[in-house]
């Protein structure tokens, strides 16, 4: 699959300019441009969404369970690693979107890096985890209003239809509208997150008169509480809690392609990550650690999904009155904003398959707004499931739907850092070197390396819950499949696709593409493809070179400075 061969990289046939060849049945359902988004996404959407976008209830509601199984010793632990594991993944996803701001973002550099029916694999696991996810939400949602008094005897379905009614309205308004209703709400999740911590400081000082406990201190890590709950059985429960609150990260590379300077903002957005992984998660579950004791009852109360949230029960301890109320709102708002991240990266993910060959035709589709209106219609049929809440036996039916997303992100931040590995092998065996990357990823290719060794141990530590969960039965194949139906799932995709391309398509063939034969030009940006083309003078080579180098020579100490001040606030 090179530059030379007939069908591209990313599954579209070329003719010898260049130039995507669409299939004469094919012209119909995409005439009014093929795979074309608009770039309607400005730098503070995609500051916003990189510092706010994934913060919802895998932090608000979630991360309770996974005190209740590690302690908070373990919660913490857990989120660090994966914290610095996604670090390392949105770098290496930084490096590949400034590079190639495709539509289809990653699921498109493991296909063209790695092999397409790993690909295709990622890009169904991700794309049906967020479909699945989004019913889920609208459902939690519906839990989280019934925290107020007076709500209770009111039919779920009154709160259900006018919450996709709110979606489908956002969506009518494009990529910018998701850009704007995810700049408000994150917005407001911060505001909630900074405020929790201020507060969390005075609770665990005995600074609330309501508060009897005084000066809290760590006393909740110490005997008679224990700071390890469950020893490593805790800890491996914790890893897929803290995957799934950070899902949403990646959707900075996925807005590569609707956003009006990538080179600029992408970078930016990914230096952002480690500054919203440092404070508005390690910071906030710390201190919930703190004032919080893991076998609180509060945890297993009657109620609503929202009065178990870690973050509610530390404002009830705390005796304070009306602010639970309102960090449920904010728990609501969080959740809705997860719905509105639901639509979009499931909806621009199927997109790009069905515009490489890889679903059906229909759904690579784009309007003259840049909506890709098939998918929109698609999501938000799933979203028609949260009805099934409605049934006496509809908890099941969810648990078994949120099966298929549980360790989907996973898979696909591996993927991430294996087509990044993959892709700076390709770049140096085509006589390139990093210097002529508009951006790198900050600890090159051994932070993928490293970002793939934690993949592997956390899949293999949920693994080892779903076998023996805390708390048993083991073995158990119920239990097993409802922890770790996804592993299975990807299989069962991979080679489907494998079998298919066997008979249609003999170029996916082969276990993985060879490094010789991966395409790296196809794609590329313009600027860039001036830089490392096919057929570019060596002399504009090495002038565009040096002068990318001695734009980073000009940043001094207080540039540098100025740069971490802007990253925070």
């Amino acid at each position: 699959m090179n530059a030379k061969n007939e069908t591209g990289a990313l599954g579209e046939k070329r003719v010898n300019d260049g130039s995507p060849y669409v299939d004469p049945e094919d012209r119909e359902t995409v005439a009014t441009g093929h795979n074309l988004l608009h770039r309607d996404l400005q730098g503070r959407h995609m500051q916003m969404i990189a510092i706010g976008g994934a913060i919802g209830a895998g932090l608000f509601v979630s991360s309770g369970g996974a005190f209740q199984t590690g302690g908070p010793a373990s919660v913490l632990l857990g989120f660090i690693v994966v914290g610095a594991m996604v670090y390392l993944m949105m770098q290496a996803l930084a490096e590949l979107s400034v590079a190639y701001p495709i539509n289809g973002a990653f699921t498109m550099y493991i296909c063209r890096f790695v092999d397409p029916s790993i690909g295709f694999a990622c890009g169904w696991e991700y794309a049906i985890s967020w479909l699945t996810v989004l019913p889920f939400e609208i459902s939690a949602a519906c839990n989280i209003i019934h925290y107020w008094p007076g709500s209770e005897g009111i039919n779920n379905s009154a709160w259900i239809v006018p919450l996709l009614v709110a979606l489908v309205a956002i969506q009518l308004f494009g990529v910018k509208g998701y850009g704007e209703v995810e700049f408000a709400l994150s917005l407001l999740k911060i505001i909630a997150c900074i405020g929790f911590m201020i507060l969390g400081i005075i609770i665990d000082c005995g600074g609330v008169p309501t508060d009897n406990r005084g000066y809290i201190g760590a006393r909740y890590w110490h005997s008679p509480y224990i700071a390890f709950l469950n020893g490593f059985h805790g800890f491996c429960s914790v890893f897929v809690t803290a995957a799934f609150a950070y899902t949403g990260t990646e959707l900075t590379g996925l807005a590569a392609a609707e956003t009006a300077n990538p080179r600029k903002e992408i970078p930016r957005a990914s230096q952002q990550v480690v500054w919203r992984i440092a404070i508005f998660y390690i910071v906030n579950l710390f201190l919930v650690g703190l004032i919080v004791p893991a076998n609180s009852p509060s945890y297993s109360g009657a109620g609503s999904e929202s009065r178990h949230s870690p973050f509610v029960i530390a404002i009830q301890l705390a005796g304070i009155k009306v602010l639970p109320s309102i960090f449920n709102a904010v728990i609501l708002i969080s959740v809705m904003s997860v719905a509105n991240s639901c639509t979009f990266g499931s909806t621009r993910t199927i997109q790009a398959l069905a515009a490489n060959g890889m679903a059906p035709k229909f759904l690579a589709y784009i309007d003259q707004k840049g909506r890709p209106v098939s998918v929109v219609a698609l999501q938000l049929l799933f979203g028609c499931l949260a009805f099934i809440n409605l049934a006496e036996n509809g908890g099941t039916i969810f648990n078994w739907l949120l099966s298929l997303s549980g360790l989907a992100i996973l898979f696909v931040y591996g993927g991430i850092a294996l087509a990044h590995i993959r892709f700076r092998a390709a770049w140096a065996a085509n006589g390139h070197s990093v210097d002529e990357l508009p951006f790198r990823a900050a600890f090159g290719v051994w932070g993928s390396y490293v970002c793939l060794l934690i993949n592997i141990i956390a899949l293999m530590g949920q693994f080892y819950v779903a076998l023996y969960p805390v708390g048993g039965p083991y073995l158990i194949a119920n239990t097993f499949f409802q922890l770790y139906l996804a592993g299975p799932l990807f299989i069962f995709l991979y080679l489907c696709w494998k079998v298919y391309s066997w008979f249609v398509r003999p170029a996916d063939r082969p276990l993985f593409i060879r490094t010789k034969d991966i395409d790296i030009y196809t794609g590329m940006r313009d600027t860039q493809s001036m830089i490392n083309g096919v057929g570019v003078p060596e002399e504009q080579r090495r002038a565009s070179i040096q002068e990318m180098q001695d734009e980073r020579r000009k940043r001094g100490p207080k540039d540098h400075i100025m740069a971490v001040i802007r990253n925070v606030i």
